[in-house]
């Protein structure tokens, strides 16, 4: 009966979410009538679902959001992307197709200090999609490789993504954080890699030497130096610091938002903007950690239910194989990252595909590492991909097609699903870090 109950509450689930109703809400009052009728009696329900509230907020692990989001804001609005972004293109300006290059690798490092997709995609559509098009690059290419790239912010650490996967499973934000690093580094190099390729077999795309650089007068060279290494040694004290067991997550966070505000100020950011900077960590954290409480009472609901083994005795029942669920798996996240964000995908999936894919003998933590590779591949896909409106909303160019955006980062796509089978098939591409640092 507990498991009928829970179907029926998924179904709500999807039709309350279609019509409309926030996230939170769609997964607060699903979970509440589920838990009702389950156990019968309404007072009982509500102090079960109370108590996982109350619990899940105790969560010191939630003090990492907000202090990892303040982190990333202040580098975002300090200007430091900008200073990253051509100190890469500096380093790179003998390979061809240098400013796609330089924008995965400003993404690459960027998304070691800020852990959102969305911030990624807009900063390099105002910093780099400009210096490509001012060098006669070919505008869907340019912003393909600006939204394809952009999603490296959700898999390398500190990932916001990451942190939620960690809470509803509860594994260790620190293995996971480890976990991202290589699979990320990988899916770095293949959008390289691509560039690459695609620069010498059309050149007329990205042409092989870029337009000369500009010589920079000593005051913006120190303040590009200040920015760009001050990131790299920023990632260096969060990341380092979990490598080398010196700091919890939640302390690593602490002390990335400290350093933030430091480079902040060298970078002339005063009180007003500091303030700005941390109103709208606020305001982006809210929403998260009402999910994740909502999340928590869905699980919790799951749990009483039973659902996870009701679920997959019917899809053994009906003879579907490992790889054949992996592959439903991977259809649903693509399906829904064309609706919905990252973070309400796996508060909706993760409670119930997780426990389904231990079962079945995968890796925990490759497993993760190969779900959130399948989510964001989803943020591309038409006709709502998430990162694909942010990078049109941001572009200062609005003679770029939405079409165009999809086209261009329908290889970035492909990709990033090759990445996830191969962290899938090959689990040590995600475990063999952790293993040797934790």
């Amino acid at each position: 009966m507990g498991g009928e109950i829970v179907l029926w509450m998924l179904g709500l689930l999807v039709v309350l979410i279609m019509l409309g109703t926030h996230i939170g809400l769609a997964l607060a009052l699903c979970s509440g009538l589920g838990v009702w009728l389950m156990l019968g009696q309404l007072d009982i329900a509500l102090s079960v679902l109370g108590n996982t509230a109350y619990e899940a907020v105790r969560k010191d692990i939630f003090a990492v959001i907000p202090l990892f989001v303040l982190m990333g804001d202040i580098i975002s609005r300090s200007g430091a992307a900008g200073d990253l972004y051509r100190l890469c293109d500096r380093g790179l300006r003998r390979l061809p197709g240098r400013l796609a290059i330089a924008t995965i690798a400003g993404n690459t490092i960027f998304a070691a200090v800020t852990g959102v997709s969305i911030a990624a995609a807009a900063a390099f559509s105002r910093i780099a999609y400009p210096e490509m098009k001012r060098a006669g690059y070919k505008q869907t290419f340019s912003v393909g490789v600006v939204a394809g790239s952009a999603c490296l912010g959700m898999l390398i650490p500190p990932s916001i993504l990451l942190i939620v996967w960690a809470v509803l499973t509860e594994l260790s934000v620190g293995a996971l954080f480890i976990a991202g690093i290589v699979p990320g580094i990988m899916l770095a190099l293949m959008f390289t890699a691509y560039v690459i390729i695609a620069a010498w077999w059309r050149p007329e795309i990205a042409p092989a030497f870029s337009a000369p650089l500009v010589e920079l007068t000593r005051s913006e060279s120190r303040s590009e130096l200040i920015g760009g290494l001050g990131i790299l040694g920023l990632i260096f004290l969060v990341i380092g610091g979990l490598w080398f067991g010196l700091f919890t997550p939640t302390e690593a966070a602490g002390f990335g938002a400290l350093g933030a505000l430091l480079i902040g100020f060298l970078k002339g950011m005063r009180g007003h903007e500091i303030l700005n900077a941390i109103f709208q960590a606020g305001r982006t954290t809210a929403p998260i950690l009402f999910l994740l409480i909502t999340a928590q009472m869905y699980s919790r609901l799951l749990a009483l239910g039973g659902a996870v083994n009701y679920i997959q005795g019917l899809f053994m029942g009906i003879g579907l194989e490992p790889w054949m669920v992996i592959a439903l798996m991977m259809v649903i996240w693509i399906i829904l990252g064309m609706l919905i964000d990252s973070v309400s995908i796996i508060l909706l999936t993760v409670p119930i595909f997780a426990p389904m894919a231990m079962a079945m003998g995968y890796d925990p933590i490759a497993f993760a590492i190969f779900g959130i590779l399948v989510i964001e591949a989803g943020l591309l896909t038409p006709p709502f991909g998430i990162l694909v409106y942010t990078v049109k909303g941001a572009l200062p160019d609005k003679t770029v097609t939405l079409g165009a955006i999809f086209k261009g980062s329908t290889p970035y796509f492909m990709l990033i699903l090759v990445a996830g089978l191969l962290v899938l098939l090959m689990p040590e591409l995600a475990t063999w870090l952790p293993k040797v640092m934790l």
